[in-house]
Order: structure tokens, then sequence, then C-alpha cells
């Protein structure tokens, strides 16, 4: 062999091996300097960082088949902003390199995960398919803001800070409640925000369908509830209401990120829309007037007749049939012109239908004047006392202090939307506050979670929507998920002020609260 072939091949190898063990080390990152809400139970920081490219690929467990749409989603998410073509397939094993997704195989918290950051592969491992999302929208808080723009960031570097996150929730129930009713809002609306609230890893959006000014939810056996009362909403708009199969749509959509919908059908009172469609509902037999105002407690079904009864009945069973969460709300709430003694008899049978339908009943606070059945979640929104009257029949509570996840309270005297009839809740208001302490007298084991009610009184569209819910949601989500000894108002409010960016980028409409350092 001549000389300069050996020098060729010389010359070959040393590239292969500079390439193998020379390249540039991956830039310096402290995973401890990330924002991440809510606050992960613990995280060690490795102090390199992992580097996202055109050459990543998502793998997932074989087997385990419902990863493969949750890699989906993450492809998804990743590319339209880098500009790459993330691919994602299954492995029998863990790879060397990439974004691996497992299930763990130990048991543990149903909802929790770990997160393992290196140099050369992200390890997303929960002990569910909801613990792998989870664990995803960690990883995306991790990465730059600049990941959840829908446009290609040519400057942007993408890089996620190296060490080990592991985390589970304190809660199994973590929600927000979206009201309708008051002013509706289209299947656009509802998805995105079921895509806000399950960023931050709350997993069930409470749907208020009915009340007073609107019915919003198709009942093929009772059409008049959508053609007369969907038509009404506060201040006289247009209304409107969700077909079968569009709610069907929303579930669905909802279930691909872990929420599940909680929908509400308020009674005996807030039923002014259905009584304007059904005039045998009144006890007069005459149909009411479409309400557009905000006053409450003056509507209430007719307690003593049968016909109240097989609409009740047709209405839980086709809503049951369409939803596969365990729960459907009776509401039960402010039905102040409805004598306790008719009161109680409806909330009981109420009740039964809701059980011989499959399903577990949830309600306000009030319905503990009832017997509860043994399933049966009181939310706790108004009087503690009421809780602790569910509690002493057996029952669970859901936790929702106006005075502090009331998303509709204004922040001030200055807020230009809002109600204040429980009081001004700033974003601090929102966040200093615990499920067992705020509850005095219920026990830890008798509270699911909480749940951050939105009342759409003046509320019309997105953007106020999201100015109200931003930043209040995001601590909110915190207390259902970190345990109360890890969290600090002087901590988080830092950690929130960072969220700045992800917000603008997210085109989130949200109150620059002077309360925060917005960075």
């Amino acid at each position: 062999m001549s000389q300069q072939i050996l020098t060729k091949l010389a010359g070959a190898l040393a590239l292969v091996i500079c390439l193998a063990s020379c390249s540039t080390p991956p830039p310096p990152k402290d995973l401890s300097q990330d924002s991440i809400i809510p606050l992960p139970e613990s995280l060690t920081a490795t102090g390199s960082s992992y580097v996202l490219t055109n050459e990543t690929v998502i793998y997932t467990q074989k087997g385990s088949t419902d990863l493969t749409p949750i890699a989906k989603y993450l492809a998804e998410m990743l590319n339209p902003a880098t500009g790459f073509d993330i691919k994602w397939k299954s492995v029998d094993n863990a790879p060397n390199k990439g974004i691996y997704l497992a299930l763990e195989q130990s048991g543990g918290a149903g909802e929790g995960y770990t997160l393992d950051i290196q140099e050369k592969r992200i390890t997303i491992a929960g002990n569910s398919p909801a613990g792998v999302f989870y664990g995803i929208q960690t990883l995306r808080q991790l990465l730059p803001a600049a990941i959840e723009k829908s446009s290609v960031q040519q400057e942007a570097q993408w890089l996620v800070a190296t060490g080990k996150i592991t985390d589970k929730p304190t809660y199994g129930y973590r929600g927000a409640m979206l009201d309708v009713s008051r002013h509706f809002f289209s299947v656009a609306d509802v998805k995105r925000y079921i895509d806000l609230i399950a960023f931050y890893k709350m997993n069930r959006l409470h749907l208020h369908l009915s009340d007073d000014q609107g019915w919003r939810i198709e009942i093929k056996s009772w059409p008049k509830l959508t053609e007369i009362g969907g038509k009404s909403e506060v201040g006289g708009g247009e209304g409107g209401f969700y077909t079968q199969e569009q709610y069907k749509d929303i579930v669905k959509y909802a279930q691909d990120r872990y929420v599940t919908i909680v929908p509400e059908i308020d009674m005996p009172g807030h039923t002014n829309a259905a009584l304007s469609a059904y005039p045998e509902l009144n006890c007069d037999g005459k149909a009411t007037k479409p309400y557009t105002g905000i006053e409450v407690g003056f509507s209430t079904l007719c307690t003593d007749k049968e016909i109240t009864y097989q609409f009740v009945d047709d209405v839980i069973r086709e809503l049951a049939g369409l939803t596969p969460g365990e729960y459907i709300h009776i509401g039960g709430d402010e039905s102040h012109v409805t004598a306790m003694e008719d009161y109680i008899p409806f909330i009981e049978r109420a009740q039964q239908i809701v059980t011989k339908h499959g399903k577990k009943s949830m309600g306000w606070d009030e319905i503990a004047h009832a017997k509860l059945e043994q399933n049966t979640i009181a939310q706790w929104w108004s009087k503690v006392e009421n809780a602790k009257m569910a509690v002493e029949q057996g029952a669970k509570v859901l936790v929702s202090p106006a005075t502090n996840a009331y998303l509709d309270m204004q922040y001030d005297s200055t807020s230009h939307l809002g109600l204040h009839w429980a009081g001004y809740t700033e974003v601090d208001d929102a966040y200093q506050w615990d499920a067992v302490e705020i509850a005095k007298g219920i026990p830890a084991g008798s509270i699911i979670g909480i749940e951050a009610p939105l009342w759409t009184e003046t509320v019309t569209n997105m953007d106020e929507l999201e100015y109200l819910v931003f930043p209040r949601l995001p601590g909110l989500a915190e207390i259902g998920w970190t345990p109360k000894q890890n969290r600090n108002w002087d901590t988080y409010k830092v950690r929130l002020g960072k969220q700045k960016v992800r917000f603008e980028a997210l085109e989130i409409d949200y109150y620059a609260s002077k309360r925060v350092p917005w960075q």
C-alpha cells in the first residue's frame, strides 16, 4: 500500500475519531433557573444541555400503544416553531439518543412522571399515559418560549437544560369551570381553553351548560331547549348551542389532552331557559320570557310535576350517553324560590336519576341539605357549613372558594371586567391559600381537589376570558398539583413573571398585575 493511501486513511480515521469525541460540547444551562409551573416535586440540575435538532426522533416503548398519540402530539407541538420534521417510532429498547417516551413498571402515582434530560437523550417515563403527557408539558416549559409560536423562528436555539425531575400531583381532581350559558363560546374557543388548562396540568373542565340565560346542549328528546332556550344570552346576544356531535368532538379533544369533561345541567333553579322552552315545566303551565340579565335565584322547575322528572331523566340519559367521564353535575345552587321541602326531594330524586344512568352526581354545596348518595360530590363555593354537612354524610368535597378561586372576580376596583360580590381577587390572593386550611373542619381525606370557576356575566370573547383567567389560573393549577410545603408566593411570583414571554408566544391576553415582577 502506497504512502499516499496510508496518509489518506490516517486522515479519514482521525476525522472519524474527532467527530466522535472532539465535537463541541453542548452549551451549559442551569435547570434550576427555569420557570416551571406547577412547581415539580424534586429537581436536580446537572449544568449542561440537550440540543433539539432536525435529526431528533421521538421514540416510544414498543407495546405501549397509548404512547403513540402522545408522541404525535409532541411532534406536532415541536415542528411549527422549529421548522423541523420530527418523526416518531416504536422501539424495543431505550435508544441512546433522541426523546424516549416510556411507561414505568413500578407503580406509583397514576399521573406521576420522571423527566431525565441528558446531553444525548431525554426520557419521559410516566406511571400512566397521563403521566407521560404531563412530563411533556414540563418539557415545553424548559424549551424557549418561542416553541409555542405557530411559525418558524429562524434565530432560535432549541436547548433544554440537563438534569432530572421527579413529579406527581397532590390532588387527582384539578379543574377549571367555564360558564357557556351567560355568554356562549364556540367549539374552537372551548378547545383553546382545554389546551391552556392542560398546559398547566389541569385535568377537568366543568362546562356549565344551562342557566337562566341559555341552554347550550342539544337534547334530541326535548328539541325546543336549543330551538328556543339556546337563542339568548346576557345582554341580548344571539346565544348558541352545541350539537351532540360538537359536544362529542369537544369531549374527544379533551380526552386526547387528558382532560375529562364534567357537564352541568343546573337545577331546580337557574332554569329560565328551559322554562321558556317548555311551559309544562312551570307550575302555572305558562312559558317564561327569555332572560338576558344577570340576577339569580328567581327561577325553579316545578318539583311537584311528574313531567319534570321525565324531563330530568331524558336530559341526563342523553348527556350520560355522550359523556365518558364519571360525573354529571346537577347544580343545585341559589334556588331561592324553591321551598326547602320541595328542594330536598328534588335533589334526592335527581341523584337517583344520575345513578340510574351509570354516573355519579356532583352539585354545588347547597345539595348537602338533601340526603346525598354514596358517591355524590359536594362542590364548596359559598358556605363551609354545607360542605361539613356533606362530609358528615360520607360525601367528598371539591374545593372552589369564591373569594379565592373564582376567576370572574375583579382584580381590583379599576378592573374593566368581572364582578366583585365575593371581593377583589388579585394574583397573590388567588395563590396564597390551601384547600385543607381554607376548608376549616373538613378532613384532608375528604377533599378530592380544587376547581377554578369562570362565570361569564361580563365575558363575551376569548380575549376577555384570558384577561380574567391569566395570570391567576397557573397559581390555582399549582395549588392543585404542588404540596403546600413547597409553595411560596415570593418564589412563585418570580416564576410567574418569567412566564410573560410564554404568555405572549401563546397570544394570551393576560392582566399584567403590578404584584408580579414580569420579565
